[in-house]
């Protein structure tokens, strides 16, 4: 029997390692008496082609509970993107070179975009070359929540339950003051706002003070910032306005001075929020403050959605079980039968389906003022944070699994 080799890559979250733990349980409850082993690639599809390798078969019990309740990629991630086959075939090879050494039949890519697009080339690759003993199937995993072909990503209910709590704590701080007092959070998500929807979790427990929220599916102009915030202040001088890293916010004469790309091509965002503060303060002269969540808001392992963690366990024990199955070039999903109750199946999708695609938010679920979410975007989003979980703790602290 063949080993299996697993690798994660692109931004941690906090269920990456859950995945993992998900993949591990799987093969050793698979493969325990027969010696099929489980290898780790460090930092990703780099750590196979650099022969970066790690035995996972001794992980105890308790070990793979810390790792599943420990935050970002325990293996290490990369951006490493494979060369088109037809151009440059080296990676490929090498690819193979050492999977034939470590007798390796399956290989499970955990992460986002990205790391499909390495699942698609490279299970492609093998298909156009007639090798049929290797399995490359993908495990999902992206807080963007933009993944093609499922219904949401693990790692995105953690991160909407923190930002949900951030905002619901931060709207406690803005109350404080009999004065205007408005605080702009700029949140995670590339060009999807799933996560900046996750602030109307928040809204909607707390009608004292108004949330504008703008998702990136939308551009915005200054004006309609100003109008939006001059509405609802007739109700309360506290606002939280809640903004997606990707929106396009329209204002003359502002040049776009970030054109730094990563491997993919990727525009690194960020930095949205300064322009509307700027506005506040100097044409306003409101009280505004702006908080970028940046990267705390991707591995808030105190703060987990015990419905995402348990999720992206299972979806890494699909994963498995497909190459046991003999399938490849394919992604473990999940599909919502129902919101009320919560209710989903698991099965794979085919990875030309995910590979290079982005799942936006529906328009129909941004409401006509396009400064807030519909009822429909509610009831996605409130399944997707429920129950409690958290990292383990040792002497106060947090206590996290370190391969």
């Amino acid at each position: 029997m063949k080993n299996l080799i697993v690798a994660q890559s692109g931004g941690p979250t906090a269920a990456i390692n859950a995945t993992l733990s998900g993949v591990i349980k799987e093969w050793l409850s698979k493969k325990k008496n027969n010696g099929a082993k489980v290898y780790g690639a460090k930092f990703g599809v780099e750590g196979i082609l650099k022969e970066n390798i790690i035995d996972l078969g001794e992980l105890s019990e308790d070990d793979l509970d810390k790792l599943m309740r420990t935050p970002s990629s325990a293996l290490g991630s990369c951006r490493y993107r494979l060369a088109d086959p037809k151009k440059d075939e080296t990676d490929f090879k090498r690819v193979l070179e050492v999977f034939r050494k470590y007798d390796i039949g399956h290989f499970v890519y955990i992460g986002g975009n990205d790391s499909m697009d390495t699942v698609y080339r490279l299970s492609e690759y093998f298909n156009e070359q007639g090798i049929t003993d290797i399995t490359v199937n993908g495990a999902p995993k992206t807080i963007d929540n933009d993944l093609n072909g499922i219904d949401h990503c693990p790692g995105f209910g953690s991160t909407a339950k923190y930002i949900a709590t951030v905002c619901s704590e931060l709207a406690r701080e803005v109350r404080v003051y009999d004065k205007e007092n408005i605080l702009i959070v700029e949140i995670m998500g590339r060009n999807a706002g799933w996560l900046t929807a996750a602030a109307a979790l928040a809204a909607e427990k707390d009608e004292e003070v108004p949330y504008l929220i703008y998702l990136s599916e939308v551009k915005l102009s200054v004006d309609k910032f100003v109008a939006d915030l001059r509405e609802v202040m007739k109700k309360s001088k506290n606002v939280i306005v809640a903004l997606s890293e990707g929106t396009v916010i329209e204002t003359a004469g502002r040049a776009d001075s970030n054109s730094e790309v990563d491997a993919f091509g990727h525009k690194q965002l960020g930095g949205n929020g300064r322009i509307l503060e700027k506005v506040l303060k100097d044409e306003l002269k409101y009280k505004a403050r702006y908080i970028e969540l940046s990267l705390i808001q991707r591995c808030a392992s105190h703060c987990m959605s015990e419905t995402d963690i348990m999720e992206s366990v299972e979806l890494g024990r699909v994963a498995v079980r497909l190459g046991l199955e003999g399938k490849s070039g394919r992604m473990a999903r999940l599909t919502r039968i129902s919101d009320e109750p919560y209710k989903i199946e698991y099965s794979s999708v085919d990875i030309k389906e995910v590979a290079n695609l982005e799942k936006k938010v529906p328009l129909e679920w941004i409401n006509e003022g396009e400064n807030g979410v519909t009822e429909e975007m509610l009831r996605y989003l409130r399944p997707l944070v429920k129950g409690e979980m958290s990292c383990r703790y040792k002497d106060g602290v947090p206590e996290f699994f370190v391969i």
